[in-house]
């Protein structure tokens, strides 16, 4: 299989996986899709009291959002992994180092989603849901560190030159800010908190998808 090459805004270039424009579909739907589930547990009606894990759903519907936010982890996965293969997150040692952390950061996500199935039914706060709350809050802070370090290192070293390159550092920093705040603020603003991050990983499927489109004006050759 052969590689574009293309040029970057500040006229480097760099080879662009046929990969990453699958990645960067997977990414932007998991990205819109995870910002409408958010919206929707906002207007679905309230089915049981907010002392239940699985508040606002029963049971049933609760463990079939689960799965879907399980397996929609792995369509932001794909999105990390194809900025990672575009270059967006530069290159080296503590950028790969951050790649990684941010990798399995979302791994976890995932199979904690799964794994929530289990709480169900149960109280909220109690012990079970005090380690699901662990995991969460242990992948949720790797992924935006990862997402720090290895972003920062894209803004100075990475192939995008213009206001693309700020993407990557922009999904870390935002855990922090104002996403971990939202999450502490009530159900509300735990949802918008997480529909604002979703909407961030949309964008980097955006111009991962954009990136991969040969560029006019722009010679291109292969390499092998």
């Amino acid at each position: 299989m052969t590689t574009p090459i293309s040029v970057s805004s500040a006229g480097r270039r760099f080879a662009r996986p046929t990969n990453v424009r699958w990645a960067g579909w997977l990414c932007l739907w998991a990205g819109l899709l995870g910002s409408a589930s958010g919206a929707l547990l906002l207007v679905v009606p309230k089915s049981v009291p907010d002392d239940r894990f699985s508040y606002p759903l029963e049971a049933g519907p609760f463990i079939a959002i689960q799965v879907w936010f399980g397996v929609h982890h792995f369509g932001l996965l794909a999105g990390q992994y194809g900025l990672w293969r575009a270059g967006a997150l530069g290159r080296g040692r503590w950028a790969a180092a951050g790649h990684q952390l941010a990798f399995w950061g979302m791994v976890l996500l995932a199979v904690t989603e799964f794994v929530a199935i289990e709480a169900a039914e149960s109280l909220y706060p109690s012990g079970r849901t005090d380690i699901l709350d662990a995991l969460y809050g242990v992948a949720t802070v790797a992924i935006g560190v990862g997402f720090v370090v290895a972003g920062a290192i894209g803004v100075r070293r990475g192939t995008y030159a213009d206001w693309r390159r700020w993407i990557p550092l922009a999904i870390g920093v935002y855990v922090f800010v104002p996403m971990f705040p939202a999450l502490v603020s009530g159900f509300v603003g735990a949802r918008l908190g997480i529909m604002g991050w979703m909407l961030l990983y949309a964008l980097a499927g955006w111009v991962l998808i954009r990136d991969s489109r040969p560029e006019p004006g722009h010679d291109s050759a292969s390499i092998a």
